[in-house]
C-alpha cells in the first residue's frame, strides 16, 4: 500500500513535482467520477492523513461515547430500559471497532490510535465531555446527540473511501435505533408527571446547544471542510448539516410539548428553514481544548480501563500464540 506512493520518484529519491501533480489530478478525476478509493489504490498523503484524522476521531467518539450513558445502566428505571441501554452501549463499542478497522487500512495501527486517545493527542466529539445528571439525559443523548450523529453520518455512507463508507452502513442503521430509543424516553417523561416533564425540559435545555456544536465550527472557520468536500469525504458543510438538524428537531420538540432553549427559533417561510440564534463558539473551543466539564474524567476513566484490561489482552495474545503453535505442530 505504502510502496505505491513511491511510484513516480525522481532520481533524487523524492517525487518529481510534475509526476505527483499528474497523479493527484488523476486521483481527483476518479473522485469526481464517483469511483471509490480502496486501500490498495494510490492516494495523496494528504488524503490519507485527513481520513486517518477523521476516522480515528470518529472511532474515539464512539468509545468515549459509552461513558456518559454507561453509568446509568445500573440506575435505569426498569428492566426493559436497562436491557435497551445495555444493547446501545454495546453497539457503540462495536462502532468503535468497525471504525478502528477502517482506519487501519490506511496504514496506522490500532495501538497507535488508542495511545493517541489516551495521551490526549487525538480528539473526540466535544459532546461527550458533558455530564449525564438525570435519566432524562439518556433520552436527550439518544434524541439529540445520536440524531445529530445520524445527520452527519448518513452522507458518509456515500463518501469516497470504500472501507469507511461500508462501515457506516451498519453504524447508521444502529444509530437510527438509538435515536428512536432516546425519543421514546423523552416521550414517556413528557407524558408522565409534571416533575418528569420538567426533567425532560431541563435535559433539552442543557443538551440543545452542545448538540448543535457537534457538527463543528461554522463554515468560515472550518479548516478541513473545503478540501474534504473536494475529495468527497464530506458531502455537506457543517452549517448545512446543522440546519438540517434544527429543521428536524424543532417540530419533534413541539410534539413533545417542550420548548427549545433558543428564543430566536422560528420558521422562516422565505428560506424554507428554521432560523436559530448564535452559538457560543467560545464554549465549543474551550471544551475542545480540554477544559469542558468532564474532559479530564473521561480520559482518566479510559486510561484506567485500558490499564485494568491489560491482563486480559495479554491472555488473548498468549492464547492466540498457543493455538498457532498447536496448528503448526499438527501440520508438521
Amino acid at each position: 500500500m505504502h510502496a505505491q506512493n513511491n511510484v513516480g520518484m525522481a532520481d533524487t529519491g523524492s517525487p518529481s513535482a510534475s509526476s505527483l501533480d499528474e497523479r493527484e489530478a488523476r486521483f481527483q478525476s476518479r473522485i469526481d467520477d464517483g469511483i471509490r478509493v480502496e486501500p490498495q489504490d494510490w492516494m495523496p498523503d494528504r488524503y490519507r492523513k485527513t481520513l486517518i484524522r477523521q476516522i480515528s476521531q470518529h472511532a474515539h467518539s464512539e468509545i468515549v461515547g459509552q461513558l456518559p450513558e454507561g453509568n446509568w445502566i445500573t440506575r435505569a428505571p426498569s428492566l426493559k430500559r436497562k436491557a435497551i441501554l445495555l444493547a446501545k452501549v454495546q453497539d457503540e463499542a462495536g462502532h468503535g471497532l468497525y471504525l478502528y478497522s477502517a482506519a487501519e487500512t490506511l496504514g496506522i495501527t490500532r495501538d497507535q490510535m488508542v495511545d493517541d486517545l489516551h495521551t490526549g493527542k487525538a480528539k473526540y466529539s466535544s459532546i461527550f465531555n458533558y455530564p449525564t445528571l438525570t435519566w432524562a439525559d439518556v433520552g436527550a443523548i439518544g434524541w439529540l446527540v445520536d440524531g445529530s450523529a445520524i445527520m452527519n453520518q448518513i452522507p458518509l455512507c456515500r463518501c469516497s473511501y470504500g472501507p469507511y463508507a461500508r462501515a457506516m452502513i451498519r453504524v447508521c442503521k444502529e444509530e437510527a435505533f438509538h435515536m428512536r430509543q432516546g425519543y421514546d424516553i423523552m416521550l414517556a417523561l413528557c407524558a408522565g408527571t409534571p416533575g418528569q416533564k420538567a426533567m425532560a425540559q431541563d435535559a433539552l435545555n442543557r443538551w440543545w446547544w452542545p448538540s448543535l456544536m457537534m457538527f463543528g465550527p461554522p463554515d468560515g472557520d472550518s479548516v478541513h471542510s473545503a478540501q474534504s468536500q473536494a475529495w468527497k469525504i464530506k458531502l455537506f458543510t457543517n452549517d448545512e448539516l446543522r440546519q438540517k438538524m434544527v429543521d428536524q428537531t424543532v417540530p419533534q420538540a413541539e410534539h413533545l410539548g417542550l420548548v427549545v432553549p433558543d428564543p430566536q427559533v422560528k420558521w422562516n417561510a422565505e428560506r424554507g428553514h428554521y432560523d436559530y440564534g448564535d452559538i457560543d463558539w467560545e464554549e465549543f473551543y474551550n471544551v475542545v481544548k480540554g477544559n469542558g466539564p468532564c474532559n479530564r474524567e473521561r480520559l482518566e476513566v479510559r486510561n484506567k480501563a485500558w490499564t485494568d484490561g491489560e491482563w486480559f489482552r495479554d491472555a488473548l495474545v498468549a492464547h492466540a500464540d498457543k493455538q498457532a503453535q498447536l496448528a503448526t505442530a499438527q501440520a508438521a
